[in-house]
């Protein structure tokens, strides 16, 4: 048995993704521990998980809530600059305190969330074997590759390059905060100058969500990286829509799925216009808020053409049923939406979702639109072509097909214990190469 800590960011789809994995983990003997600000822990959906709460000082109960809203919607260059201190305040704590607490529960191996960079420093300051695990876009950086956030492909030529490059100056600037917090404690736990959190990638083992042929080609890519498709929890696909009594399904109408994820769900004036879109195109349309509006503002978008809007459906039973989904391209979503096989709108709001978005238009399984541009018109005229053009649905089926042969949570929780098993010394695919065929 190895015990396994796990850093990550105290938002809900890290925690979910990763609470797949640790499960995966549970079941083959090992024993996990989920360390964050206690408020995280009504996240987790299994008790099996041990929680150790950090940061009672810093980050008492009650104080999650504000950072998640100023996530949700940071607004001005100036909220924005408020996340990304949040982010380096959650660092700073748990760099504070994670040491004390990973020696005194006995762990062996971290598995840290590749956008906390708590995780890796002190990992490594601490000496201890870790896994870099990319719950949203991986972090990689290579000449004309656009970061993340960024809702571009690759650079193709000189011009575009430039782009990419000034975008990623802009960005280093943007994140100046969090990165003078990583390169202090680098430099507290002796690792010399580290700054940004792509220079605190595992050497070892790296994982990903996504699937390499989702994925934009990464020059030099390393061998530590692996694309093992979603992390979901094996009750999920078992799941049953609990359908209103009023509801049926119209003859001859498509059935749309929208959801803007857990923390943009309450964006009612889009809500607003991707259901007069469908109503205009004669669709049928459920709407998930993951409970960000409230009763009147529901009402409001089914007089709007919602058939049904609800704050939460099982999102992979969802996806079965329809033909389109409408996405704010959370990377958790669009693997759903690929392994289903249903083409989608891709919306991006925030974080990594416009590169995600990127991907998904690159790679024929949808349209990308900037919700600024996204009037009910442009919308209407986008869901028209994913209805018409068979090549939607076919190119999301084929990247679908990869999804469900990638392995998914059960394969990464493969690598993870095979990185235990090597310990610090050397990497995960030198002492798994024949069980796993790294």
């Amino acid at each position: 048995m190895t015990h396994y800590a796990i850093v990550a960011p105290a938002f809900p789809s890290h925690m979910r993704a990763l609470e797949a994995v640790a499960l995966r983990m549970l079941a083959r003997g090992h024993r996990v521990s989920w360390l964050q600000q206690s408020d995280a822990r009504a996240s987790l959906t299994d008790a099996r998980i041990e929680f150790i709460a950090l940061g009672a000082a810093t980050h008492s109960p009650g104080t999650l809530d504000a950072v998640i809203a100023r996530a949700a919607a940071p607004g001005t260059p100036w909220g924005l600059r408020r996340v990304i201190a949040d982010m380096a305040a959650a660092t700073r704590m748990l760099c504070d305190e994670l040491p004390a607490a990973l020696d005194r529960i006995g762990a062996q191996v971290v598995l840290a969330d590749q956008m906390e960079a708590a995780g890796a420093l002190v990992a490594r300051g601490m000496g201890l074997p870790y896994a870099s695990l990319a719950c949203a876009l991986p972090i990689h950086r290579a000449p004309g590759l656009p970061l993340a956030v960024m809702p571009w492909s690759p650079a193709g030529s000189q011009w575009t390059r430039r782009v990419v490059d000034e975008s990623e100056r802009v960005y280093d600037r943007l994140m100046a905060p969090l990165y003078d917090e990583i390169e202090r404690q680098a430099h507290s736990f002796g690792l010399g100058r580290l700054r940004r959190l792509d220079e605190l990638l595992s050497p070892h083992l790296q994982i990903s969500q996504l699937t390499a042929d989702l994925e934009f080609p990464l020059p030099g890519a390393p061998a530590a990286l692996h694309y093992t498709g979603p992390w979901r929890a094996a009750d999920d696909a078992g799941a049953v829509i609990d359908w209103p009594r009023t509801w049926h399904r119209r003859a001859g109408a498509p059935l749309v799925f929208a959801s803007l994820g857990t923390l943009q769900g309450g964006r009612i004036d889009l809500f607003r216009r991707i259901a007069r879109a469908c109503r205009g195109e004669g669709l049928q349309l459920v709407i998930a808020h993951c409970g960000r509006l409230d009763t009147r503002a529901a009402r409001a978008l089914e007089d709007a053409g919602a058939d049904w809007v609800t704050g939460f459906v099982p999102q992979q039973a969802m996806l079965a049923e329809v033909d389109i989904a409408i996405t704010h391209a959370g990377v958790n979503t669009v693997m759903d939406c690929l392994a289903a096989g249903k083409p989608m709108l891709a919306l991006p709001i925030a974080f990594d979702q416009p590169g995600t978005a990127a991907r998904v238009a690159c790679r024929g399984a949808g349209i990308a639109m900037q919700p600024v541009f996204a009037t009910t018109g442009r919308i209407r005229r986008a869901l028209r072509r994913l209805l018409d053009d068979e090549r939607f649905a076919q190119h999301a089926r084929a990247l679908g097909a990869g999804v469900l042969a990638a392995g998914g949570a059960e394969r990464a929780a493969e690598l993870v214990e095979a990185l235990g098993s090597a310990g610090s010394g050397q990497s995960a695919c030198d002492t798994a190469d024949a069980a796993l065929a790294c």
